[in-house]
């Protein structure tokens, strides 16, 4: 999805060059102004999400660990208890 949205926002672009320069007809019909705006706001968006699912990542992964050391503790609790009698 990320290389997509470069590529409509290269796309946008190039429309709006076409509209200042006035070379031809290419994006004559399409607002290029509101047609790179939208591009450039998915290729915020997408980048946005990519980001917030690294950090869900790591804060899955995180929790795991957590719940490994409690469960390493609580073992090493009960060995010494059992120990102990």
């Amino acid at each position: 999805m990320f290389y997509w949205c470069a590529f409509l926002f290269f796309l946008g672009i190039l429309a709006f060059l076409d509209t200042i320069f006035n070379y031809g007809n290419i994006f004559r019909q399409v607002n290029s102004v509101l047609f790179m705006l939208i591009s450039l706001a998915l290729l915020i968006r997408t980048t946005s999400k990519m980001k917030e699912r690294t950090q869900e990542k790591y804060k899955e992964h995180i929790e795991n660990l957590e719940m490994n050391l409690k469960a390493l503790k609580n073992d090493k609790e009960k060995m010494h208890s059992s120990a102990d009698y």
